[in-house]
């Protein structure tokens, strides 16, 4: 795919490539050329002038890349031993995280053990590299679209009536909005299935939970738990899109099938930065402990801060957890207090009530 930028010029597939050629470039300056096999390309490279061009990713046969290094472009080449595409220029799939049929050897199950590893200068760039290619494209995913968040515990097991509740309130909002949640299982993989099965029959929603509760758990069979999900996709395709984005930081909690695509992230503070950034249409916060008590107070504080023209609305359901459990809403309510935020926060006690909220 070819995009330009100005004087910037995108592009990511050899067809893209040849083209541009074959209509009579003579100079490649401002060209960002993304993960191309271009070592049957010496000839063409040699006839172009490439200064001020990018190549990242790409392979080259030896005296090519050479010779485009020398003529001035600049050449980053793919990290060795790192499992991840660190020049990707899309999201990614479900069935490309999940890429083999025992998840241990899977994509996702292989970069988190690579993760947890002690980095040298290499893998560090990898990561920074990784994070970056992603941020670009979950740019260009979301351009457009208006984006609600649903935040909640992963503990939420399938087959309780806290998923189902979960799950029913990504179907309420995924008929208006976009859904996005933080990409893992529980209460965020209830949410992209509602989301999923949003314009699908009502029986549909039913009869996926009920296959669902068979395999409660992720734990202690990821791949099961996974299997019973594609089961559901297979049988509603096409659904509706909706975005996960998690992180190999918590590589033990697999990122849920139900998210059409996935912005996943090495790093936990970019990815938790951006989850909440991307929800412009506002966040519902469904039960849940240190991880979603963080994210409420993150938003929270960039509300604090913000004006009454980037404000957008925090609801919370479940008023005795968010009182009593976790009493978070006695502080929410007393750092709103005179602020612009103030008219923008919410406690409810129903995901009806949080759908009433978003879409009034």
């Amino acid at each position: 795919m070819q995009h330009s930028r100005g004087r910037l010029v995108d592009v990511t597939t050899l067809a893209d490539f040849d083209h541009r050629l074959a209509e009579g470039v003579r100079s490649l300056a401002g060209w960002r050329v993304t993960g191309l096999d271009l070592t049957g390309r010496g000839d063409a490279l040699a006839s172009v002038t490439v200064a001020q061009s990018l190549f990242q990713g790409c392979a080259f046969a030896p005296a090519d890349e050479e010779s485009v290094r020398r003529r001035g472009a600049v050449v980053l080449p793919r990290v060795p031993h790192a499992p991840l595409d660190t020049f990707r220029s899309a999201l990614y799939s479900p069935r490309e995280l999940y890429d083999t049929p025992a998840y241990t050897d899977s994509l996702d199950a292989r970069a988190y053990a690579w993760s947890r590893g002690m980095p040298d200068q290499d893998d560090a760039l990898a990561e920074a590299l990784h994070d970056h290619s992603i941020d670009i494209a979950l740019d260009a995913w979301v351009d457009g679209r208006s984006i609600v968040g649903v935040m909640g515990g992963h503990a939420l097991q399938r087959g309780s009536a806290g998923y189902a509740d979960a799950a029913r309130l990504g179907r309420a909002l995924g008929s208006r909005l976009t859904v996005a949640t933080g990409g893992g299982p529980g209460a965020m993989e209830a949410a992209n299935l509602g989301a999923f099965l949003s314009a699908a029959p009502a029986d549909a929603l039913d009869s996926a939970l009920e296959a669902l509760g068979a395999v409660p758990s992720f734990t202690p069979d990821v791949g099961a738990w996974a299997a019973a999900a594609f089961a559901v996709i297979d049988a509603h395709s096409p659904g509706v899109d909706s975005l996960g984005i998690p992180t190999w930081h918590y590589g033990h909690e697999p990122p849920n099938p139900f998210a059409t695509v996935i912005a996943k992230y090495v790093r936990n503070a970019t990815r938790e930065a951006i989850l909440l950034e991307v929800c412009d249409a506002g966040i519902v916060f469904l039960p849940g402990a240190g991880g979603t008590v963080q994210e409420i107070f993150q938003d929270a504080c960039e509300n604090y801060y913000a004006d009454e023209s980037t404000l957008a609305p925090m609801v919370l359901v479940g008023v005795s957890h968010w009182t009593e459990v976790v009493p978070a809403w006695p502080l929410l309510t007393s750092l709103a207090a005179g602020r612009a935020m103030e008219g923008h926060v919410h406690l409810v006690d129903t995901v009806d009530e949080a759908v009433a909220v978003l879409t009034s």
